[in-house]
């Protein structure tokens, strides 16, 4: 008994609603509504702060599109479907309101996610003065939680948000961090589809300054002797690792290494006939069983 009434006690100091009480409501008011970017080439962020429930965040990542999240250290909400709307904000009564759709609240600390199509009309209903709301059941109530993110101060930051995604790399880490070059037939040619690839790698390793090492294995199919195979497994990561360097990255950044055909990706040859590119940030944990050659695992190599 005494630890239910210290619960009930509890309760509406974290801004959960006690058994009986009104809904939780959580928004910034005009006195406290702030909206802060934080920009780079890799991503760029909005990030608005909801007294007593936590963080909105709006982020648009290189080589993605825009995204929205609710973030929170207390799991008010309970886990499945809640509905976003756009709505009047309390100090501009009369509008009326726009179902979004659902959306999916989950134990997470990042509870709600909104994908890009409900992000954008998210983005519009704030920048025409209205406040977009999740409205989930409560973990903790019967009634409902009530999460409304503010238009106020939105405009002429998100303006320079926008100023940001145009400065974006056109990839992120996690889409190049692992690439396979193919090769046709006894071939160790490169495609323009495969210079494009590295263009790409050359561009992302020249802005990430993290990068600690890139691994370049050459590989054929079994069609040919064991002899030719690794030289021509050779010829083949030495064409990548040789355009590499020639369009600006450090030779010492890169570790070339070629196999012929010990390490089959599947059991197609086209699919065997491959230099991979793997990039590797400062601080990544590598087990001494994947430097021993582990990573030339096709599962690892991607």
């Amino acid at each position: 008994m005494r630890q239910t009434i210290r619960t009930l006690m509890i309760l509406p100091l974290l801004g959960i609603p006690a058994v009986g009480s009104e809904a939780a409501s959580f928004g910034a008011g005009i006195e406290n509504s702030q909206w802060y970017l934080a920009s780079s080439v890799f991503s760029c962020t909005l990030t608005h702060e909801v007294p007593g429930y936590g963080r909105a965040v709006f982020q648009h990542r290189a080589g993605e599109d825009l995204k929205f999240f609710l973030e929170s250290d207390i799991r008010l909400m309970k886990t499945g479907r809640a509905s976003l709307n756009i709505e009047a904000p309390s100090w501009r009564p009369g509008a009326t309101p726009r179902p979004l759709g659902a959306v999916q609240v989950t134990d997470d600390r990042r509870s709600v996610s909104v994908e890009t199509a409900q992000a954008m009309a998210m983005v519009q209903g704030l920048m025409s003065g209205m406040a977009p709301t999740v409205t989930s059941e409560a973990r903790y109530s019967p009634q409902p939680v009530r999460v409304s993110v503010s238009n106020i101060n939105f405009p002429a930051t998100f303006n320079d948000y926008r100023t940001c995604t145009a400065s974006l790399l056109p990839v992120n880490y996690d889409q190049i961090q692992r690439s396979r070059i193919r090769f046709k037939l006894d071939s160790a040619e490169l495609s323009n589809a495969d210079l494009d690839r590295l263009d790409l790698i050359i561009q992302f390793v020249q802005a990430d300054s993290t990068i600690s090492q890139i691994y370049v294995d050459g590989h054929t199919d079994s069609s040919g002797s064991r002899i030719h195979n690794r030289t021509l497994s050779e010829q083949r990561a030495n064409a990548v690792t040789d355009y590499l360097t020639a369009n600006g990255l450090s030779q010492e950044l890169i570790v070339t290494r070629y196999h012929g055909e010990r390490y089959p990706a599947s059991s197609s040859a086209s699919d065997n006939r491959r230099t991979t590119v793997r990039l590797e940030r400062q601080g990544e944990e590598r087990r001494t069983l994947q430097r021993a050659g582990a990573e030339l695992d096709p599962r690892v190599n991607g």
